[in-house]
C-alpha cells in the first residue's frame, strides 16, 4: 500500500472519471479515414494531447485549428460516456475547494461529459482552452495548482496516460496512475491503482491522506 500526504487533487477527465474511450476512439477513426491517415497511427498518440496537437502531428499540412474545430463539434456528442466506476463516491469524500480537474480536451465538451456522467463540475477546471501548451508540459497541471492556491509540491495527481503522468512530475508532483486505459507497466507514476474503488481519501483539517 501507497500512502500520500497532500493538500488537494487535481484528476484528470478521459481514463480517470469518464469512460469516453469508445466514442472518442471512433470520432478519430471518422477523421483518419476522411484524411487518409493511418486509424491506429493516430489512436498511438492522441491519448492525453489536445486535438489541436494530435492534427498537428498527424496532418501538418492541414489547418490545424480548422480541423480541431470539427473534431470538437463531433465530440459535442455524449454518446457512449460513462462514469468510472468510484468516481461519484471518491468525489463526495472530498471537500470542494480541495479538487479540480485538469483535462487535454476544450471546456464545452468537457462539461458536458461531467454533467452527462453525474458528476460535478469542480470550481478549478483546467482545459486546452486555458493554456498555452498541453500535456506533456507541465502548464496544465502548474495552472491547476495556482487555481487551487496550493504549492505544486503539495497536490496528488490522478491520471491514466503516459503524457498526463510526465505533465505531472514535470510540474513536481507526484501521481497515481490508473490502468483503465494503458497496462500498469507503462505507467511511470509513483503508485498504480486498477481503479479509482482502489483509492481511499482521509481529510484532517488542511490535509488529505490518500491511500492506494
Amino acid at each position: 500500500m501507497h500512502t500520500f500526504l497532500c493538500s488537494a487533487i487535481l484528476f484528470d477527465l478521459d481514463g480517470v472519471l469518464v469512460d469516453s474511450t469508445p466514442a472518442v476512439a471512433g470520432w478519430w477513426r471518422l477523421w483518419a479515414q476522411e484524411n487518409n491517415v493511418d486509424a491506429e497511427e493516430v489512436l498511438k498518440v492522441m491519448h492525453g494531447r489536445p486535438t489541436i496537437d494530435v492534427v498537428r502531428l498527424m496532418t501538418p499540412h492541414l489547418d490545424a485549428e480548422a480541423e480541431a474545430k470539427r473534431i470538437e463539434q463531433r465530440a459535442s456528442g455524449n454518446d457512449g460516456v460513462t462514469v468510472m466506476p468510484g468516481a461519484a463516491e471518491l468525489l463526495r469524500s472530498l471537500p470542494e475547494e480541495r479538487w479540480g480537474v485538469v483535462t487535454s480536451g476544450t471546456r464545452g465538451p468537457a462539461i458536458a461529459r461531467l454533467q452527462y456522467a453525474g458528476l460535478p463540475v469542480p470550481r478549478v477546471f483546467v482545459t486546452a482552452d486555458d493554456v498555452s501548451k498541453g500535456k506533456p508540459a507541465p502548464e496544465p497541471y502548474l495552472k491547476g495548482a495556482q487555481l487551487l492556491g496550493t504549492n505544486p509540491a503539495e497536490c496528488l495527481v490522478v491520471e491514466d496516460a503516459p503524457l498526463g503522468i510526465q505533465s505531472a512530475h514535470a510540474g513536481g508532483m507526484k501521481v497515481i496512475g490508473l490502468a483503465t486505459t494503458f497496462p500498469a507497466e507503462l505507467l511511470a507514476a509513483d503508485a498504480v491503482a486498477e481503479g479509482l474503488r482502489q483509492i481511499r481519501v482521509s481529510v484532517q483539517g488542511g490535509q488529505l491522506t490518500v491511500e492506494v
